[in-house]
């Protein structure tokens, strides 16, 4: 049958849409036949937005009729109106409702710039393997919504290279949200089998595939309780044969589980590689101490050297949060210019004023500032505007500390130092539990000499117990830009205040004049 119709989808009813209205008597039943003559992965957009209640409803309001009609008189044949067409209003139907609603643009819409830029950045390094003739490459969302990322992506592939194919996957949790996107790959001529629902923790729809491209803005901070049993199971019997092998963050985030469910879907590099995009919070960057989940994902991403890039967008740029976020940009298969590194770009100040806006969305980014951004990176060059760095290269192993305990002795009433009389500690001084501290020292400078230049001035009687070393890494992305100003002289400010209180002064003597 889809041989037949030559689409991605049939239609076995012999009704159509004239023919529904010259039976206004019978228009909800024979609406109903005519999905149902739909083939089961349109069938399946169909009952995600459970359109049977809504032919329902419109029945009952008297109003079904008129709204048929109104479609029926639309001319939307491919020969009237293409794929390309069709995707594009389609889109703008898509962003229209989500500003309507901006909780649920928050949580399925991405703004459209970011997407932009994201795309960019993934495949300026490419573009050259990009422009061959007969290109196929695949793409990938753990986390799809409404597949505006994905659409996009192809978006670009097509406008640079015509001949190109870009086959999107995707999966998506919010039924109405899988619809929508399942509709747009059905639009676009895709296959929209490759669009999987469910729970991408709990149920990965691609367990055995591997992508060249992957792009994903997972929901921020959401804890991952209801699926926990599934995931540590995988973690603890499959280890790095499975998605989570190096270690599991806390259950109250995980914006690190998407990090490594797309790090695992990585084409070997031996294979030709891969490079993903996600957008995460401030909180991947440096919550949890050595040794935390968190730590230690971070340890593992950059010790094998996986992280390209981190672009640190402005606050209020998404719909329902005017936090700060950030675009992580991974691959295993570096230019050899970016081997052992990680470039930060501080691009916060890059947006313009939104005319009106939506929910916690108040700023954009312009293409001006997109063309900056993507020219900072795939140029990899270290820049400032003249006050402050903008972009940034570091060293992995810049990123990296080890946390050492330093002990002091404990004292008797007399101030004299309590010798252990047992175990490993016999004969020597008693660590004072009450005295006990910490030290970050990074990772490129020696433990002994940091400890003799930082910690035996201020405690001669102080050592490190070696056996609690942890080692851990935290990218502290806005200490590397911060720029001290100092403050005003106190002459300038005094000048300032009296200034002021004059103009008070004069206001308060015209009113009792």
């Amino acid at each position: 049958m889809l041989r037949k119709s030559g689409c991605g989808f049939y239609n076995i009813s012999p009704l159509d849409m004239k023919i529904l209205m010259g039976d206004q008597d019978h228009i909800k039943d024979n609406l109903f036949s005519y999905i149902q003559g739909f083939s089961a992965e349109t069938r399946d957009i169909f009952e995600r937005f459970e359109f049977y209640a809504q032919i329902d409803r419109l029945d009952k309001a008297k109003l079904l009729y008129q709204v048929t009609e109104r479609f029926a008189n639309i001319d939307l044949h491919p020969n009237k109106v293409s794929n390309d067409q069709m995707g594009l209003a389609f889109e703008e139907l898509i962003r229209k409702f989500a500003e309507i609603s901006n909780e649920t643009a928050g949580e399925h819409f991405t703004p459209r710039e970011v997407i932009d830029l994201m795309v960019n950045l993934l495949f300026i390094e490419d573009n050259d393997a990009l422009v061959k003739p007969g290109v196929i490459r695949t793409i990938y969302d753990p986390a799809a919504g409404t597949g505006g990322m994905l659409s996009i992506a192809d978006q670009y592939m097509t406008e640079h290279n015509p001949d190109a194919r870009l086959i999107m996957y995707g999966q998506e949790l919010n039924p109405e949200s899988y619809a929508i996107c399942k509709s747009d790959m059905l639009i676009k001529g895709q296959n929209v089998a490759n669009i999987a629902f469910g729970n991408t923790f709990s149920e990965d729809g691609y367990p055995h595939q591997k992508f060249d491209y992957m792009l994903s803005n997972p929901p921020f901070g959401v804890e991952w309780k209801k699926v926990e049993k599934e995931i540590r199971k995988e973690h603890e019997q499959q280890g790095f044969n499975g998605r989570f092998g190096p270690v599991l963050p806390r259950v109250s985030d995980g914006s690190l589980l998407f990090l490594l469910h797309l790090i695992s879907k990585m084409r070997p590099a031996y294979d030709g590689g891969s490079r993903f995009g996600i957008v995460l919070n401030g909180s991947p960057l440096f919550t949890g101490g050595a040794g935390s989940g968190e730590s230690e994902i971070r340890r593992y991403v950059l010790e094998n050297d996986l992280v390209e890039a981190i672009i640190g967008l402005p606050t209020d740029m998404f719909y329902n949060t005017g936090i700060s976020t950030y675009v992580w940009i991974l691959s295993n298969r570096k230019p050899e210019a970016r081997k052992g590194t990680v470039q930060l770009i501080d691009a916060s100040n890059f947006w313009q004023k939104m005319r009106k806006s939506l929910g916690s969305k108040r700023k954009e980014l312009s293409d001006d500032h997109i063309t900056e951004i993507t020219r900072l990176f795939g140029q990899f060059i270290e820049s400032s505007d003249g006050k402050k760095p903008i972009s940034r290269i570091f060293k992995n192993s810049d990123f990296g500390y080890r946390t050492i305990t330093v002990e002091r002795p404990l004292k008797d009433e007399n101030g004299k130092i309590i010798l252990g009389e047992k175990g490993k500690l016999k004969g020597k001084p008693q660590p004072d539990s009450s005295l006990r501290d910490t030290e970050n020292v990074p990772l490129n400078e020696d433990v002994e000499t940091y400890f003799k230049r930082e910690v035996l001035p201020h405690a001669p009687d102080a050592w490190i117990d070696h056996d609690k070393t942890k080692v851990g890494y935290e990218i502290p992305f806005n200490r590397h830009f911060y720029v001290f100003e100092p403050p005003r002289e106190l002459a300038e400010i005094d000048a300032d205040l009296k200034q002021c209180t004059d103009r008070i002064l004069t206001m308060i003597e015209g009113l009792t004049a």
